[in-house]
C-alpha cells in the first residue's frame, strides 16, 4: 500500500483544513516546495498535492506552485484542486505530474470524464468526496443526490483505474477512517482505492493495509506529528 503525504495548497501556502471547512485553517508552512522535498527525503514515493483554491473556485491558481514541485521533485506526484479542462490536464502532465485527479467535473461532466480517461488513460483519477454517502462537490461546499457506491459503478464503466475516496466527516479530525465505508467500496470495484480522512495512527495504517487499498492519504496527522512517515516506512506496516 502506498502512502501519500498531503500537501495542501491555499493562497501559496501548505495548509490543513478540518473537514474542508476553509474558515478552519491551519498554516504548516509558506514554501510548498520545500515541505514536498522533505516528504521526498523522508522516502515518499508519491505525494498527494489539491490546489484548494482551484477546488473552490475552479481555476489552478495555484498551478505555477505545483508545476514547480513536479519539476523538482524526484516523486512522482499526483494533483487535483480545479482540473475542469483537458488543457489544464495537459499542463499538468507536460509539467511532469504523475496523475491528475478530476472531482467536481466528473459528477457534473461525464462527457469530459470520458474524454480525459480517453485520452491520457490511468493518468486521470477521479476524487470521491462523500458525506454521508453523498457525492460532495466544489471544494466540499454542496452536497450532491448522487451516492458514492453508484458513481463508483459509472466511473468503472467509462475506464477510470483509480480513485481517491474522503469521508469529509473523517477529514481532519484525527478520529480514525471510515473502514467499513472504505471496506464496502474496495471489495464492489476493480479500480485502485486510495483512502483519504482521518488517517492517525500506525494501527490505522495496518488497518487500511488489511483491506487490500491501493493507497493511503494521510495529512493532519503527519504535520502535528502524530504519525511519522520514516516509522511507517521503516516498522512492520508493510507498506510504500
Amino acid at each position: 500500500m502506498i502512502l501519500f503525504p498531503a500537501i495542501d495548497i491555499r493562497n501559496g501556502k501548505c495548509v490543513r483544513l478540518v473537514q474542508g471547512d476553509y474558515n478552519q485553517e491551519k498554516v504548516y508552512g509558506d514554501n510548498p516546495e520545500e515541505i514536498a522535498q522533505q516528504w521526498a527525503n523522508k522516502g515518499a514515493e508519491y505525494l498527494h498535492i489539491v490546489d484548494l483554491d482551484g477546488a473552490k473556485t475552479g481555476e489552478s491558481v495555484n498551478q505555477p506552485t505545483i508545476k514547480a514541485i513536479a519539476q523538482n521533485t524526484s516523486i512522482p506526484i499526483q494533483v487535483g484542486g480545479g482540473i475542469r479542462s483537458l488543457n489544464i490536464i495537459k499542463d499538468y502532465l507536460a509539467a511532469g505530474v504523475s496523475r491528475v485527479i478530476i472531482g467536481t467535473a466528473a459528477i457534473r461532466d461525464k462527457t469530459f470524464l470520458q474524454e480525459a480517461v480517453s485520452q491520457f488513460g490511468d493518468q486521470v483519477a477521479v476524487s470521491i468526496d462523500a458525506r454521508n454517502g453523498y457525492v460532495a462537490t466544489d471544494g466540499w461546499l454542496h452536497t450532491s443526490s448522487v451516492k458514492a457506491t453508484d458513481l463508483i459503478k459509472e466511473l468503472e464503466e467509462i475506464g477510470v483505474k483509480t480513485i481517491v475516496y474522503t469521508d469529509i466527516f473523517k477529514d481532519g479530525m484525527l478520529k480514525g477512517p471510515n473502514f467499513t465505508e472504505l471496506q464496502t467500496i474496495n471489495e464492489a470495484t476493480t479500480i485502485q482505492v486510495i483512502a483519504s480522512g482521518g488517517v492517525t495512527t500506525e494501527d490505522d495504517v495496518k488497518k487500511l493495509q488489511s483491506l487490500n487499498l491501493y493507497g493511503a492519504i494521510i495529512g493532519k496527522a503527519l504535520y502535528d506529528g502524530t504519525l511519522s512517515l520514516e516509522a511507517l516506512l521503516d516498522g512492520d506496516t508493510n507498506v510504500g
